[in-house]
């Protein structure tokens, strides 16, 4: 992408994902495991869109969808895709015949669950440690033997820390869920077992099990400490609209928190925290702009932030990325991160907004 488009094709905001990164990550991702790969695509893709990330994942290896709600694993069949999907969290009392006929997967947690889920194809699910969704050890052997009379897929569970090498839990959480796995297996149920996600499967080969779920690591995220060759897959940019000096002594934005100490050039750009620009990164935001980093000045606002380009020339149209890979030395999805306290996964799918329009490239 070049720094000065036309004002015919400048965008207001864009959010540009590269299949190719994806692939990529799969790819390297599904060797590192020798099992098979879940491609976990809730919440539209994490930002990147489901169906597109979804064909581009099965493409480079992997063999399964997860996603959390029916809804979103019917999107993916609707849209011709008929690899196993599995869904994994939905409501008290949801019809779920529509899962059924589609032939998606659901997870079951409790005895209750079973019965709604009458018909699919269930992986029941054991509570090891995140004290969230999950069935509780105590009620697993009573959920073992009322799944009998069902098509189970597999027992699986989910890790609270493995983002975190070497913390204790993991070792817990992996000793219960061997636990699980023989009291269902003494049963004579056949599952598979599924636990690892994307930092146990960068770090923990013994949690490969017989398949991994790979999340934010898929969309070239890295969740662990360790070097990892991860392209990220989303650049998020805009363009600069309208460009002017400004005197010394002027403030900018509301609040008036910020003054030029100078005569400045000011580049406005029609992209705020209605698009996924957060409010909070007022103040400490760069982005790129006409071959460098530049500060945004005075606060995000809900549809525009206001550039300090210095003496240097801006017009309308001039590309500006406010997050992308880092080969230029733009802003990453990390840094936001980082800056405002959170992880990378919020960043990315806040991007999912009316007013973001989504573009691929690379191979479809």
């Amino acid at each position: 992408m070049g720094d000065v488009m036309s004002e015919q094709n400048a965008p207001r905001a864009e959010a540009i994902v590269d299949l190719d990164a994806v692939r990529h990550n799969v790819a390297l991702l599904a060797d590192r495991t020798q099992v098979p790969v879940m491609a976990v695509v809730k919440a539209d893709g994490y930002g990147h869109g489901a169906a597109p990330v979804a064909r581009a994942a099965l493409a480079a290896g992997a063999t399964w969808l997860g996603s959390c709600s029916v809804p979103e694993a019917i999107d993916l069949r609707k849209a011709g895709i008929e690899a196993p999907i599995l869904a994994w969290l939905y409501t008290a009392g949801e019809d779920l015949s529509d899962a059924v006929a589609a032939g998606v997967d659901l997870s079951v947690a409790s005895v209750d669950e079973l019965t709604a889920a009458e018909g699919a194809r269930v992986h029941l699910k054991i509570d090891t440690g995140l004290n969230r969704n999950g069935c509780p050890m105590e009620l697993w052997p009573d959920l073992v033997k009322a799944a009998k009379g069902h098509e189970v897929v597999a027992v699986w569970s989910h890790l609270a820390s493995a983002d975190e090498p070497g913390d204790p839990s993991i070792d817990r959480q992996k000793a219960r869920f061997d636990w699980a796995y023989q009291v269902a297996v003494d049963a004579g149920l056949t599952p598979m077992r599924h636990i690892a996600n994307s930092a146990a499967t960068l770090t923990r080969p013994d949690l490969a099990m017989d398949m991994v779920r790979v999340g934010i690591a898929m969309y070239g995220l890295n969740p662990v400490p360790q070097q990892e060759d991860l392209r990220p897959a989303m650049t998020f940019r805009s363009s600069v609209v309208h460009a002017k000096r400004t005197a010394a002594g002027e403030s900018v934005s509301y609040g008036q928190t910020w003054t030029t100490q100078r005569a400045t050039t000011l580049a406005l750009v029609p992209v705020g925290y209605a698009d996924g620009v957060p409010r909070g990164l007022s103040g400490r935001l760069e982005v790129f702009l006409a071959g460098r980093r530049r500060p945004v000045v005075g606060r995000v606002c809900m549809d525009q932030i206001v550039v300090d380009c210095g003496d240097d020339p801006v017009r309308p149209g001039d590309e500006v990325i406010l997050f992308g890979p880092g080969d230029q030395g733009e802003p990453t999805v990390r840094e936001w991160a980082d800056i405002l306290g959170t992880i990378d996964y919020e960043i990315v799918t806040n991007m999912y907004r009316p007013r973001v329009r989504r573009r691929y490239v690379g191979t479809k």
